[in-house]
């Protein structure tokens, strides 16, 4: 029996759980979702990463007793100064993880496996049970078809969760926090010979029997040690090449992969990946927060979107209101800046659409832009047989049929307004994306800008308040500049702070404007090479009617930029024919 007096937390998939459960012992994972890093950020060094400093807050709960912490990174072993300092836990237990698998490793390991044994005995007051060791071992779950596998990073329930949810599809966790999967154990266990004397308990020598209870600590250790070794490899081991498998095995629908804030070794494997090209994959990144729901949301929905393809369509002309009799469809994009609403007739072709500052009530901006577009139009709500919401706020549109995310609308918009485009570079209000468009305009990659407002619409709304310029002179006097003014920072603040020192250098404003299109242009660009963006270009969004940005994508591009008259309408515009299609 597992005592529950005994909950071991542990973070890392080479904690010895098993073993632990030999003492009677329950692991649980140091969940590390946290809605700010207050404890942590008072006792540890501010440059710690957010999941080092969610682990730390975790573990300092009144609940938390026992910790066993596996040196898999540096931040680990600062969580651990910082946790042994405090000296609240009862039981506190660093374990030094090889970063090989040799023979000389596995010994090591070995041995730091039976020190764990030997203190957490002595802590406990009990002998190891090879029975409850070997009782606990978890058995592979069987695979399924239609999966995405989850990989990369510390994965907490809450992200598990959201990925279901966000995807659609079953998810199959095989991140670096997994509750690992052994080989199974040898069936004679029970009758291997101890390699030396049991130091941390009195248990019956093996040989005794063919019970495995009856088997030694130090025989277990012996098997135990090298299958904690052989599992699939983190990134901080020194071979990965196993790692490999992980990606384009059999019934894998796609790849969603997690990375930390502030943390390489997992963007690495991520960026090798994503030039193969071999399986459909998405990048998300977290900071150990829950912060920023909207946007993870966002890309793994559209994300799913893409995997489903025809399917989506198909789920989405099933969300026709049975009492609908008209045959007008209507797409709504709520935005952070702006509220788009289109209205388009069974042949496709706009026939209504109204631009609305969102302002702070997102809710009223929508229900405002749906009337203006049906008194425009001179239609009403019973004369729609469809409704799309998209955007961010696509979810809290009252009185709207579906929803479909930004990036599959944007990219249907795209697709009418410029059918020859392969690329569609959308700067909005709160995020900057950049989509990559087969020649059908199906979706094959797209990259989302990080919670960040460099770069977007809002970045230049608040440079423009800084200069004291309304937004139209701002575009405007940019066009005019002479003289190459770098603004070097990419953070909206350090920028600003920037600007203020120009200006008190009597730098000439067109000059600075052209510096700050410029920056967002960079910026931009790095987003286009992350998913191979390519010729044609199309940019869509509020900030497309900003000629000074779009002339510095196509000097940072190396090619021509395109823009539409109704490139601020193409969201609203891909949601009513996407729910147009899938009336047909």
């Amino acid at each position: 029996m597992i005592d529950s007096d005994h909950t071991v937390y542990y973070a890392c998939k080479y904690t010895p759980l098993e073993l632990l459960a030999g003492f009677g012992a329950n692991a649980r994972l140091a969940e590390t979702d946290a809605a700010g890093f207050d404890e942590a950020d008072r006792l540890a060094h501010p440059n710690l990463c957010g999941y080092g400093k969610g682990l730390i807050q975790r573990l300092l709960a009144d609940d938390v007793h026992e910790a066993v912490l596996v040196t898999c990174c540096d931040v680990i072993k600062r969580a651990y100064d910082v946790l042994l300092e405090r000296g609240q836990m009862d039981f506190l237990y660093l374990l030094d993880l090889p970063h090989g698998r040799g023979p000389a490793e596995r010994r090591i390991f070995r041995a730091r496996l039976a020190d764990l044994a030997k203190k957490y005995a002595a802590y406990s007051g009990r002998t190891f049970d090879p029975g409850r060791a070997l009782a606990a071992f978890v058995p592979p779950v069987p695979r399924t078809d239609d999966r995405v596998t989850l990989l990369g990073a510390h994965a907490t329930g809450a992200l598990l969760d959201a990925v279901g949810k966000g995807v659609g599809y079953p998810v199959q966790n095989r991140t670096c926090s997994e509750r690992h999967v052994l080989a199974s154990p040898p069936a004679n266990l029970a009758r291997m010979a101890p390699s030396g004397d049991c130091e941390a308990c009195d248990v019956a020598q093996a040989g005794a029997g063919t019970d495995p209870a009856t088997a030694s600590l130090d025989a277990f250790l012996d098997w135990y040690a090298d299958a904690l070794l052989d599992q699939t490899p983190c990134m901080r081991m020194d071979d990965v090449a196993a790692r490999q498998d992980l990606f384009g095995a059999q019934g894998q629908r796609g790849v969603i992969y997690h990375t930390m804030k502030f943390c390489d070794y997992y963007g690495f494997e991520y960026a090798v990946a994503n030039e193969e090209k071999g399986t459909p994959m998405v990048k998300i990144e977290t900071d150990g927060t829950s912060q920023s729901a909207g946007q993870l949301r966002t890309r793994l929905e559209a994300f799913g979107e893409t995997l489903r393809g025809a399917e989506a369509a198909q789920d989405l002309a099933t969300s026709r209101p049975a009492s609908a009799k008209g045959t007008f469809v209507m797409g709504v994009d709520s935005g952070s800046t702006s509220t788009d609403a289109v209205i388009v007739n069974d042949k496709g072709e706009v026939i209504s659409s109204v631009i609305v500052p969102t302002g702070a009530k997102a809710t009223q901006s929508a229900q405002r832009a749906k009337q203006e577009a049906l008194q425009k139009a001179g239609l009403s709500e019973e004369d729609m047989a469809l409704k799309v919401a998209t955007g961010y706020g696509r979810d809290n549109i009252p009185q709207m049929d579906t929803a479909i995310t930004e990036i599959t609308c944007h990219a249907r918009g795209a697709h009418h307004l410029a059918p020859q485009a392969r690329t569609i570079i959308d700067i909005g209000g709160q995020d900057s994306k950049v989509i990559h468009l087969d020649q059908d305009g199906g979706v094959t990659n797209f990259v989302m800008n990080d919670k960040c407002a460099a770069g977007t619409g809002r970045f230049m709304e608040m440079m423009a308040r800084t200069l004291e310029m309304p937004l139209d002179e701002f575009c405007e006097t940019g066009l005019h500049w002479k003289k190459d003014v770098r603004i070097s920072s990419m953070c909206t603040v350090f920028a600003e702070s920037e600007v203020v020192s120009l200006v008190a250098e009597d730098t000439p404003t067109p000059d600075i404007i052209h510096g700050l299109c410029e920056s967002v242009a960079r910026k931009t660009a790095t987003l286009a090479k992350r998913v191979d963006g390519e010729a044609p270009y199309l940019m869509t969004g509020g900030v497309a009617n900003n000629l000074g940005v779009v002339k510095a994508l196509e000097d940072v591009l190396g090619a021509p930029v395109q823009t539409h008259e109704e490139s601020q309408l193409c969201g609203a515009i891909g949601a009513a024919l996407l729910g147009l299609e899938s009336l047909r």
